[in-house]
């Protein structure tokens, strides 16, 4: 990932934070027949290993696990973005020397990736993901209100991954390399905006210089 010094992010506890913020993850895979993308939930073991575990599943129509893997396994996390218009700027009017541009939040942990059909194995991913995306309701649904034949043939309809991460990229862009008269332009902006992500990524934007 192109990384310019002012947008990285070394603080694994920040990093962790937005894998565990976006909860949907691209995981891509280098094949003999092209790259392989499938948009997945996947679960961060931060214990497992010395950067965190990933685990998920896929389906089993899905090519993906069935093609040998070209190297690493990467898997992108996208948290909050926003388009920021030149409009916001002090510099536009000053010199109007000045461009639109998008500001983001995304993490790559990448990894080799292992996929299995243990039975066993997958009845743990699934109940964990579904007590993490359950966690937050009133009445969490659990794996075990399904009838366990039910529950039994689903399972036999995917495939587990697990990929330990070997390398994790963290990348913030919030405007860190304006000025900070543009830099609180931006805030404004983005705090004015009728979309609520937007509005979130106003609270991102560094408002001063550090002393």
């Amino acid at each position: 990932m192109y990384m310019p010094p002012a947008f990285k992010v070394d603080d694994r506890n920040s990093i962790f934070a937005c894998v565990r913020a976006a909860r949907l993850a691209n995981l891509v895979t280098a094949t003999a027949e092209g790259p392989q993308v499938s948009p997945l939930p996947l679960l961060l073991d931060e214990s497992e290993g010395e950067f965190g575990t990933l685990y998920g599943h896929l389906a089993r129509a899905n090519p993906q696990w069935r093609l040998p893997v070209i190297g690493e396994a990467v898997a992108v996390f996208m948290g909050l973005d926003a388009y920021i218009t030149p409009s916001w700027y002090q510099t536009k009017q000053e010199t109007g020397k000045v461009v639109p541009t998008w500001n983001y939040v995304t993490v790559q942990a990448h990894g080799p990736v292992e996929f299995f059909e243990d039975s066993e194995r997958l009845l743990a991913v699934v109940t964990r993901l579904t007590r993490l995306h359950e966690g937050e309701r009133a009445r969490p649904w659990e794996v075990s209100d399904a009838p366990a034949d039910y529950i039994a043939s689903q399972l036999r309809g995917i495939v587990g991954l697990r990929l330990p991460i070997a390398r994790l990229e963290g990348k913030k862009k919030m405007s860190q390399n304006r000025s900070e008269a543009d830099r609180r332009g931006v805030a404004q902006g983005l705090a004015a905006s009728q979309r609520p992500e937007e509005r979130a990524a106003a609270e991102l934007i560094p408002t001063r210089d550090e002393a």
